[in-house]
């Protein structure tokens, strides 16, 4: 490794550790000549699928779009962003161990939709209306009403509701 420094070629490691979620070796070094130290990472290179769209053309892997179609996702949701890493990081792996070259990018809004479901209901609601397409309300309503009668009753706990109680509001009508 040369050293960021004077440039000269021999360094030593004076420590190594893991860093990260233990995917990134991180390593203390010296240079020999002008001892100084300096820190380098060292992780796997891994090599994501190119997306396959649906009109036909290719694009490298984003990290960056996956984050962003989340957070429009999980806009004002009590949702960590510790939680939509780890599920940013199973979407990763889900595509490196596809073993792959290119991926449809359909197969990677499904795998979208799977994590949405586990992390917040309304946002994945509000991702299906975008991936989905919904054309009118009767679609938002078939996948409400598919939500209501899959969920398990911790999953049912573990979700906000859209109201604090069972009733529905009471409309004021305004006098004219």
């Amino acid at each position: 490794m040369r050293c960021p420094f004077c440039g000269a070629m021999d360094t030593k490691v004076i420590d190594s550790r893991l860093s990260g979620d233990n995917d990134q070796i991180r390593r203390r070094r010296e240079c020999l000549e002008c001892e100084e130290r300096f820190t380098t990472y060292e992780s796997a290179e891994l090599n994501l699928p190119r997306v396959v769209k649906s009109d036909g053309s290719r694009e490298p892997f984003s990290e960056k779009k996956l984050l962003l179609g989340f957070q429009k996702s999980l806009e004002k949701r009590p949702v960590s962003m510790d939680d939509v890493h780890l599920a940013m990081s199973r979407l990763k792996h889900r595509a490196l161990v596809a073993g792959e070259r290119e991926i449809v990018s359909g197969k990677i809004g499904e795998w979208v939709m799977e994590e949405l479901l586990k992390l917040d209901h309304v946002a994945y609601i509000r991702f299906a209306s975008v991936y989905l397409s919904f054309e009118d309300i009767a679609s938002f309503r078939d996948v409400i009403e598919r939500l209501e009668h899959e969920l398990s009753p911790e999953e049912a706990r573990s979700q906000l509701t859209f109201l604090k109680d069972d009733d529905p509001p009471q409309v004021k009508r305004r006098r004219k």
